[in-house]
């Protein structure tokens, strides 16, 4: 259950830019963005979003308070993401 584990599929409407979201369940999803448009993207590094219920939000132990988004991430960064992600869900990602 890491990064390496899913694709990142390169954005039609924004080319250079790279996403990959995971599904936890119903409830919660992961967007993962690299490359042009990503916070940290042109130093080959991660933005995550976090969504819930279709809409982006705030999450504890992963986002800032008051922030959606977090960027400048490693890999490494995403894994542990993903890992607390499945911890929060109970829910093993699915890529939609």
């Amino acid at each position: 259950m890491q990064l390496t584990d899913f694709e990142m599929i390169e954005k039609a409407d924004f080319p250079g830019g790279y996403q990959c979201v995971l599904e936890f369940g119903d409830e919660y999803a992961l967007s993962i963005i690299s490359g042009k448009g990503a916070n940290g993207g042109d130093q080959g590094l991660y933005e995550i979003g976090v969504i819930k219920h279709g809409n982006l939000a705030e999450m504890p132990g992963i986002t800032a308070d008051g922030d959606t988004v977090k960027g400048y991430l490693t890999e490494a960064d995403v894994n542990a993401i993903i890992k607390k992600m499945y911890l929060l869900s109970g829910k093993e990602p699915d890529q939609v």
